[in-house]
């Protein structure tokens, strides 16, 4: 097919684009026409690319390893800020919503005239750009180069047409990831076929390191080809470096209207398995097949869930907050099986599942694995049991892993929580025994025994029942935020010992249990505030409850005794224990005076993820869940958008998406491993959730309103499969069985 001309190209999109996103608002939707990839056109990949979201735009499958995406801002968080207007190549993976930088491994550019190796040089000015699933393109001014790529798990596809006549260079500028310079190697195979790898990591300052190798085919041959190694052109066919810039390039002969096409394989274990990935996932030149195939994709995994009336802006925020929570964690392992052990201490192999990696702990046990276990249950547990495989390959449970590294970001004892919540509600088909081993593990200490980085602090909060404000920060696991970590010790312990009690472990759930209630240590009856305390047991003062800074020597810390918030933001973290929490407050008046004054003086924020669950906790009071309805429905309509800023800030691998999700179908997981959900107010008038077979007793569950025309309507009464709903939650088991929910308005 020839290709379309440079204006009636910038025309085609500008129409695609006001198609896609810019129908009137005020357009009521019916369910859509899956036959017609109908939900796909409501997923925008641009919301969340600037505000901080730290989303990408690029071409990536559900859980695919790769995530071909264009780079115009190096060394930010994804490599992509919407609105920045130089170009410096696309890179093959890539962190979505995490608030530090690495990957972005493999970048490939195009520049024309005298080979440039410099970013700085060969960048090139983006005149128009557009994104939908798993396809992205986009102009570059000055090149006059239309440029396309898509992707499958493991492999890209570019596609780059020229709109003059003119030679085009291709490079792959393999030194440089989003992170560092971390160096790499090179090989010129032949005049249309490259390999090598990129050698990225320092995710947050940390030490890790990974490999992330590459094989790449070009459709016609180069007339020309090179590499250079450390700013020095060289005529050599390969080269290795370390933490220095290489890289290679070709030329080829482009008459205008031309194309050339280009496909990389992606690879965590060798070139070798890059080469079988491509083999394999992308055996011809076709590729508008590998295009059309992730429409179909992310069309499939997207209507599990399906929902009508709403407006059309209510569309986009649902289905690109369900997309995004379906990007992490994604897959590591080869075609062949074979991925990187644990600590990349060696290799491993499957040979009937899938193998996982990124897991951001802290963020997602709150919101997306809980998502992921009601929704999408048969990819839960294949996270779950590669979270115990990385136990056995390493000793501990993940904390936050990194393409086979543990990078131990954040506090906590996260995969506990994640393991004891998807038991809970029935995803039971892995070696339970063996997870709870693993699981009790870094909190059996013996005396003396020190206490591994999984569990920093855990000695002191079992000596005195809290962990005391005084830390030395020049050890190497001091613990940051005694008072965030404690509670999240609390939240693990309270986990474990639901996993305990359904395991028939009596003694060792009521000894977690007990645990669990460390909190109370922390929580001080004048001020109403959980705050640090000394090892003396006296309160640190002074204290400011609203400061946010002092935890660590850095910006953004926390304040004093906090992880990345204040007093505000911790004070209800006790989710397995609210009642008690009202009790310390000393009854209800007291509880939800102080809790409506944290949203009422702006101390709430719904990109902390200790205190997201928060706008749920009127639901523990009775008849007090109109104040959680009032304030979901302001969240979801004033912090989530349909343009690049309509993320409230990181998104942190789906897990503020996950927060949204649940929130538009109207229940929330505000406690994991409780098999509840507290309710809220459903955003659209039906929505459909399809059950898994393998993992739940009914087809469907619905939920539904009558008589809501408009948003200041409140909520009469709810329904539970034609029975009056009393409480203020759902049971998973509830959901799971199939039925329906109705939400009846006045």
């Amino acid at each position: 097919m020839k290709p379309i001309a440079r204006n009636n190209i910038v025309l085609f999109i500008t129409v695609l684009t006001l198609a896609h996103f810019e129908e009137s608002p005020a357009t009521e939707k019916q369910f859509p026409d899956n036959s017609d990839n109908e939900i796909i056109r409501y997923v925008n990949p641009f919301i969340g690319t600037t505000n901080e979201g730290n989303t990408f735009p690029g071409a990536v499958r559900p859980w695919g390893m790769v995530s071909v995406s264009p780079h115009n801002a190096p060394f930010s968080t994804s490599g992509y800020i919407h609105g920045e207007t130089d170009f410096y190549g696309f890179g093959h993976v890539h962190l979505s919503g995490t608030g530090c930088a690495d990957l972005g491994s493999i970048i490939t550019m195009i520049n024309r005239g005298e080979v440039q190796i410099d970013p700085q040089d060969y960048k090139a000015s983006i005149e128009d750009e557009y994104a939908e699933v798993g396809y992205y393109r986009l102009i570059l001014k000055g090149l006059d180069v239309f440029a396309e790529v898509s992707a499958t798990e493991r492999c890209s596809i570019l596609k780059f047409t020229s709109l003059r006549n003119d030679s085009l260079n291709i490079l792959f500028d393999l030194g440089r990831n989003l992170s560092l310079i971390g160096g790499g190697a090179v090989k010129i195979q032949s005049s249309t076929e490259v390999e090598g790898f990129n050698n990225s990591g320092g995710f947050c300052g940390e030490a890790n390191r990974q490999y992330v190798y590459f094989f790449a085919r070009f459709n016609k041959p180069s007339t020309s080809s090179g590499i250079w190694m450390d700013h020095q052109m060289s005529g050599a066919k390969q080269a290795n470096i370390q933490n220095a810039p290489i890289g290679s390039w070709f030329r080829f002969h482009m008459p205008k209207d031309s194309s050339i096409l280009l496909k990389v394989g992606i690879s965590y274990v060798s070139v070798d398995n890059a080469r079988k990935n491509l083999k394999q996932e992308i055996p011809d030149w076709d590729f508008q097949k590998v295009r059309s195939e992730s429409r179909n994709a992310w069309d499939d995994v997207l209507s599990r869930i399906r929902v009508q009336g709403g407006l059309n802006e209510d569309w986009i925020k649902f289905y690109t907050a369900l997309y995004h929570t379906l990007i992490h964690p994604n897959i590591i392992e080869d075609v062949n099986g074979q991925f990187p052990l644990m600590g990349r201490n060696g290799v491993g192999k499957y040979s009937n599942r899938h193998r996982y990696s990124v897991f951001s702990l802290w963020d997602t046990y709150r919101t997306l694995h809980p998502l992921l276990t009601l929704i999408y249950p048969e990819r839960q547990s294949e996270m779950i049991r590669t979270m115990i495989d990385m136990y056995q390959e390493s000793g501990w449970l993940p904390k936050w892993e990194l393409a086979g590294n543990e990078t131990y970001m954040m506090v906590g004892d996260p995969a506990s929580i994640v393991i004891a919540d998807s038991f809970t509600k029935g995803i039971t088909d892995f070696n339970a025994e063996l997870a709870f081993t693993a699981m009790k593990k870094p909190a059996e200490l013996r005396p003396g025994e020190s206490a591994p980085p999984i569990r920093a602090g855990y000695h002191q909060s079992l000596a005195y029942h809290y962990i005391p404000f005084e830390q030395d920060t020049t050890k190497a696991w001091w613990v940051w935020g005694p008072v965030s970590t404690t509670l999240e010790y609390c939240l693990a312990d309270w986990a474990i010992s639901q996993m305990a009690y359904r395991l028939g472990h009596t003694a060792t759930a009521d000894n977690f249990f007990e645990r669990s209630l460390y909190y109370r240590n922390l929580f001080d009856q004048e001020t109403q505030f959980i705050r640090p305390k000394k090892k003396n047991g006296n309160w640190v003062i002074p204290f400011d409850p609203l400061k946010t800074e002092g935890s660590g020597g850095w910006a953004g810390s926390g304040g004093p005794g906090y992880v990345e918030g204040n007093a505000w933001h911790y004070t209800w973290f006790v989710p397995h224990d609210i009642d008690g929490l009202i009790r310390q407050f000393g009854g209800r008046t007291s509880f939800l005076k102080k809790l409506q004054r944290c949203f009422d003086e702006g101390h709430f924020t719904i990109t902390n993820e200790p205190d997201i669950a928060y706008p749920y906790l009127f639901t523990y009071v009775p008849d007090e869940s109109h104040r959680t309805r009032e304030i979901v429905q302001k969240l979801m309509k004033d912090e989530f958008g349909t343009g690049s800023d309509g993320l409230p800030g990181n998104d942190d691998a789906g897990a503020i998406s996950a927060w949204y999700v649940f929130s538009a179908l109207g229940f929330y997981p505000a406690c994991p491993a409780l098999g509840e959900y507290r309710i809220g107010r459903p955003l659209f008038e039906r929505s459909v959730i399809r059950l898994h077979p393998n993992y739940h007793k009914g087809r469907k569950f619905r939920i539904e309103t009558l008589g809501r025309k408009k948003e200041e309507r409140t909520v009469k009464s709810i329904e539970l499969n034609g029975e009056s709903l009393i409480q203020s939650w759902i049971d998973h088991s509830d959901i799971i069985s199939g039925g329906q929910v109705i939400f009846k308005y006045q």
